[in-house]
């Protein structure tokens, strides 16, 4: 089983790239930041023989999304899971939010994503077997304010999830969704190292933020889950229910 895993730079995408090969998965780990890749890559040597593999890529550039495909394709002999974990967030109120700042979370969040999962599928189709899982967010369901662009990138992610599945499931390949909440991450941080999180917490029936084991595990859940599709996984410790 070989999983691809982009944002493992980052906290989900590296926690999701750690479970996957704690499970048994060859794992090619993909990101912008070759030193984080490289440790990571380190990190998921201890879990078995396989030979995991680094692709540093940036997803706002076809070239290099469509290379990534290809390194991952020839370096495992195909992709069994592709986990869109690459994100970005550009927090402003819409009438200060520099066009720049929309144009790339547009590119990152969902071109990127969409380019990648079709560069990735057909290898997919003819192994007649596959899963992706989309990394959205419960921002994309529920709005919030300050984050109206970014929003519309992850909710775009659902659309393109449920009608993937549609289109995927006959020829085996599942297209699943995780909508996390307010997970421990760096991305967060800067959240709730302000004043006011404690009111965030209180609204959270668990009482406590998630953290990257937490969407590693479903994640994992959603790769062994054969007769799941189509469907958004929400990991947000009640938040929004």
């Amino acid at each position: 089983m070989t999983a691809l895993v982009t944002g493992a730079s980052g906290g989900i995408g590296g926690g999701i790239a750690v479970e996957l090969a704690h499970r048994g998965a060859q794992v090619v780990v993909s990101g912008r930041n070759r030193d984080k890749l490289e440790l990571l890559h380190t990190k998921l040597q201890t879990y078995n023989d396989f030979s995991h593999a680094v692709a540093v890529c940036d997803m706002r550039d076809p070239s290099g999304i469509n290379s990534l495909a290809r390194t991952a394709a020839t370096h495992s002999g195909g992709v069994d899971i592709l986990v869109n974990a690459a994100g970005v967030s550009h927090d402003s109120l819409l009438l200060r939010l520099k066009d720049k700042d929309i144009e790339e979370m547009i590119q990152v969040n969902l071109m990127g994503t969409i380019s990648l999962t079709k560069a990735v599928v057909p290898h997919m189709i003819r192994q007649k077997s596959g899963c992706i899982i989309n990394i959205s967010s419960v921002i994309g369901q529920h709005g919030n304010i300050g984050q109206s662009a970014y929003a519309a990138t992850k909710a775009g992610l659902v659309g393109f999830t449920k009608s993937l599945a549609r289109e995927l499931g006959s020829r085996g390949v599942r297209v699943n969704a995780i909508a996390p909440g307010y997970i421990d991450t760096d991305l967060t941080r800067r959240i709730t190292e302000q004043p006011t999180s404690r009111a965030l917490i209180d609204r959270i029936p668990l009482q406590k933020m998630g953290t990257v084991e937490d969407v590693a595990h479903g994640a994992a859940y959603l790769a062994e889950a054969r007769y799941i599709t189509g469907q958004v996984l929400v990991i947000d410790g009640g938040l929004f229910i």
